[in-house]
């Protein structure tokens, strides 16, 4: 039998000739003598059943392959994040805890808590108060130190800084605000209305920061920015974006409204890792975010010549400083770069502050005491000509006003003002900055804002 198949593969062989046609039309056929012949299809007998033929250049040497990337995740655009992030709140029993102990002290009672748990773990240590310790440290260190150094004075306002609501798509295990879906506090327009006549009335302010929440999510946001940027078209708008908002349904257009309005983003990432991101940030997190930032390059954010500023922020994950922040940007923008072909400007490394959600997570793992320490002794006198209270007004939803982001969460309020009870930002030159024992933690390292 196998005689018979090797006689008829042979047979077969000395009449079949195997045809290949290449782009020119060129035609080889091998024959079963071992030669070839050619022959050439005319170029005149190629009609309309060919209409992608000589569309290819023939400078050949432009020719590259477009890297296809899983990452650019267009399904996901429309899909909402807070069904997921409601779902990771109700199996959360620290989240839980948190809720029922805000439902039974109330902001102010837990913020009152809270300075009383950071205030026990500065006595166990034999720190003074912020005040006293900063008189004693700058002074030990600048001989002969004026009052002027060894105080933090407020300078002209120069930056307006507008948290318009605690709403947000997710609920980050550092958040300083407390925000999550849950959370339905939102500024009004009134109140908006009124911090537009402030930025009018405060030509020294060249810097609008829009923050949350999910600041996009809130109503009076696009009314904000479109009308900053027709009162003030020289002005900096920058918006403290999560990322994953751009996929939710209702912001379809969100991306081209950034565009167009010259939004300056600051994006919250903190690790190139997915695993790192979803444990801070929730499920699936990363992946959301990795397809926002290669979404928001493609519109040109990050990129050169393009006045589209992209910059990113790294908060650390557990109680430690941030590293290095030159050194921690080239890591990111190599590591970005080589495995999604994402761009941006800037990375800022802040240190995670002592407060809210993030207090309650050094409470319940009974770090505070150690991580108050950390900050203590890593406290940088190079860091108060740059603290965001000396030029900073910082707003929320109710249009109270207060020295910084992180007094705002606290209470402590610029003299119970609110933005009803000026005409102007530099009415508030007047008042001293008020400092407690969480300014430790803009104090230490690098710093945070």
């Amino acid at each position: 039998m196998f005689t018979v198949i090797l006689a008829a593969l042979l047979a077969l062989s000395k009449i079949a000739d195997a045809f290949i046609a290449n782009s020119n039309g060129i035609i080889i056929s091998s024959l079963s003598s071992g030669k070839s012949r050619i022959s050439m299809i005319s170029e005149a007998t190629i009609g309309e059943d060919l209409p992608d033929y000589g569309q290819t250049s023939i400078e050949i040497d432009t020719h590259v392959l477009e890297k296809k990337s899983k990452w650019r995740r267009k399904d996901l655009y429309g899909k909402s994040l807070i069904e997921q992030t409601m779902e990771e709140i109700a199996s959360n029993l620290e989240f839980q805890e948190t809720s029922r102990r805000f439902k039974e002290l109330g902001q102010e009672g837990m913020s009152r808590e809270e300075k009383a748990q950071r205030r026990r773990a500065l006595d166990s240590l034999g720190i003074p108060s912020f005040n006293e310790f900063l008189k004693t440290k700058v002074n030990s260190e600048h001989e002969g130190a004026g009052t002027h150094k060894d105080s933090i004075t407020r300078q002209m306002p120069e930056l307006l800084q507008l948290n318009v609501g605690l709403y947000c798509n997710q609920a980050c295990g550092h958040c300083h605000v407390e925000s999550s879906p849950l959370r339905q506090e939102m500024m009004t327009e009134d109140v908006a209305s009124k911090c537009l006549e402030l930025l009018v009335n405060t030509p020294s302010v060249h810097t609008l920061d829009i923050t949350g929440g999910a600041p996009e999510m809130n109503a009076s946001f696009r009314y904000l920015v479109s009308m900053a940027r027709v009162l003030r078209p020289d002005l900096d708008i920058i918006d403290r974006c999560n990322l994953t908002v751009l996929q939710e349904p209702g912001q379809e257009d969100l991306l081209s409204f950034m565009v167009e309005n010259r939004l300056h983003v600051i994006a919250s990432l903190p690790c190139y890792s997915a695993k790192n991101v979803d444990t801070q940030r929730g499920g699936g997190v990363f992946e959301r975010s990795i397809s926002a930032l290669l979404a928001l390059n493609e519109a040109g954010y990050g990129q050169p010549n393009s006045g589209l500023t992209l910059d990113l922020v790294y908060n650390p994950l557990g109680a430690f400083l941030p590293p290095p922040q030159g050194s921690l940007e080239s890591k990111y923008k190599e590591v970005l770069a080589a495995d999604f072909g994402i761009v941006f400007n800037s990375l800022f490394t802040m240190t995670n502050m002592p407060v809210k959600r993030f207090a309650d997570f050094l409470h319940r793992r009974d770090e505070l005491k150690d991580y108050m320490d950390l900050l203590v002794r890593n406290f940088n006198t190079g860091t108060l000509s740059s603290l965001m209270c000396l030029n900073t007004v910082s707003v929320d939803y109710n249009g109270k006003i207060f020295d910084c982001d992180f007094n705002q969460q606290l209470g402590n309020s610029i003299d119970g003002q609110t933005v009803f009870d000026i005409s102007s930002l530099d009415e508030l030159q007047k008042h001293d900055i008020t400092t407690d024992n969480h300014c430790f933690g803009c104090t230490a390292g690098m710093g945070s804002s």
